[in-house]
């Protein structure tokens, strides 16, 4: 009984408190105006009250009333200008590029409520600049293979390493436009953040899908070797396919669906040891049109403290963990398939695998979390 009483008491403590807060010098500005005048007025009086039952003139009452006042009102107003002054400075860093500088009051007043709101607002810019720095990092990230493949083809070309043949042709014109549609969805995640990235979910199988992955994967191999670029060089890793059944249809955007393939097997062969093999797994999930994809390699793995950070954006794992001649990445390919399949409203993680590391990925099929 007492518990219960004493939880209402406490509740109708909190409102009369709050209700008094225009009262509060501690609590509101206004408040602490009043008081500063109260004051000054009754120092005064007092002052004066001395000079009328003692023999000290009233001028010179006037000017220690006079300094008192001053006094008082300089050590009030600088209290409750503090928080403006360092709001200008950090105002002037935010203009110079630098968002890391907050606000440091403990006030509880009105200028206490402004400092905590500008430290939300310089919170906020400074997550949007980190945002379009990110985004400039995963445009590079993800048009530098398309573009290492199409320059490769026209290499050979111009060589004459390859003949303009039709076949010739249409693999340039795939990658061109595997690069238009890069550049287009890439964009999209400048409206991430609003929730306005739009899915175009279609029903397709998944072998011959999966199939044409791969295919392109070992493309890109070969195209990164031609033309230099920054991307993996690893010829000496296997891929290989298993769809369970053979038959198996899914539900989802094919072309997000397809970074983050891509970006799971492109990471796997990054990890994988010499003539390592790296297999992708489909089956069938829960749901109509759900589906389950495992992305299997045979590296070191990913110790279990580590699974978590694996998905953050430049984490390229611990030293020793790449596999020969991998140069580490960007450590965005990770990041970029944790979006996707996030929009799907599907689910990513490290799966537990007696060898080498399993990515698994769960997409929900006809039903997902966010369209």
């Amino acid at each position: 009984m007492t518990r219960r009483w004493r939880a209402p008491a406490r509740g109708l403590w909190a409102r009369v408190w709050d209700g008094l807060r225009p009262l509060d010098p501690y609590r509101s500005v206004k408040a602490a105006l009043g008081a500063l005048v109260i004051v000054s007025v009754i120092i005064t009086t007092l002052l004066v009250f001395v000079a009328m039952h003692s023999a000290t003139e009233l001028r010179v009452i006037t000017i220690f009333s006079i300094i008192a006042s001053l006094l008082i009102t300089q050590f009030v107003a600088n209290s409750l200008t503090a928080p403006l002054g360092e709001m200008t400075d950090v105002t002037q860093s935010m203009a110079h590029g630098d968002y890391t500088r907050r606000v440091h009051s403990a006030r509880r007043d009105e200028f206490g409520d402004l400092a905590d709101a500008f430290n939300r607002m310089a919170a906020d810019l400074e997550a949007v600049d980190t945002h379009r720095k990110e985004l400039v990092a995963n445009v590079s990230h993800e048009l530098r293979t398309p573009i290492a493949a199409l320059r490769a083809v026209l290499e050979n070309v111009v060589d004459g390493v390859s003949q303009p043949d039709p076949e010739t042709m249409r693999t340039a014109l795939k990658q061109t436009e595997r690069l238009g549609r890069l550049v287009e969805h890439l964009l999209d995640l400048s409206r991430l953040d609003n929730g306005v990235v739009p899915l175009h979910t279609t029903r397709f199988e998944v072998w011959p899908y999966l199939s044409g992955v791969l295919k392109e994967a070992n493309m890109s191999r070969g195209a990164a070797t031609l033309a230099g670029s920054g991307t993996h060089t690893r010829t000496d890793v296997h891929l290989h396919l298993d769809v369970s059944p053979p038959e198996l249809t899914a539900h989802a955007d094919a072309e997000r669906l397809h970074q983050v393939v891509a970006n799971l097997i492109d990471n796997a062969i990054k990890h994988s040891p010499r003539h390592g093999r790296v297999t992708v797994h489909a089956r069938r999930g829960e749901g109509p049109g759900s589906l389950e994809l495992d992305v299997q390699d045979e590296g070191p793995g990913i110790p279990e403290s580590e699974r978590y950070r694996v998905f953050e954006r430049f984490n390229r794992g611990g030293p020793g963990t790449a596999g020969p001649g991998s140069d580490g990445g960007t450590g965005l390919g990770l990041a970029i398939a944790r979006w996707a399949v996030d929009l799907h409203g599907g689910r990513i993680g490290v799966a537990e695998s007696p060898r080498g590391c399993r990515i698994r990925v769960t997409l929900p099929g006809l039903e997902p979390a966010r369209s």
